[in-house]
């Protein structure tokens, strides 16, 4: 799976999950981008993306994970 192909599918539960068709995101985007992105919702999230890739983040990457890029690289890194 491709960069690319990660990101519109994380695009999708970002909107799932946020229920807000017009969220776009890209390497940078943190909860600072997102109105609506808190604490309660972050775990909605990592759950959510957990779900859609079938995987599991660790307890450590959670809790520093910066932006979507680190995201990516995290899924990358265990599906591929």
């Amino acid at each position: 799976m491709t960069e690319e192909e990660i990101y519109e599918r994380l695009a999708d539960v970002f909107r799932e999950v946020f229920d807000d068709d017009t969220i776009e995101i890209d390497e940078y985007t943190t909860a600072d981008d997102i109105d609506d992105w808190d604490s309660l919702e972050h775990i909605n999230l990592i759950a959510a993306v957990e779900a859609e890739f079938d995987m599991k983040f660790r307890m450590g990457e959670v809790s520093t994970m910066k932006d979507v890029g680190e995201m990516v690289e995290i899924i990358a890194s265990r599906i591929n």
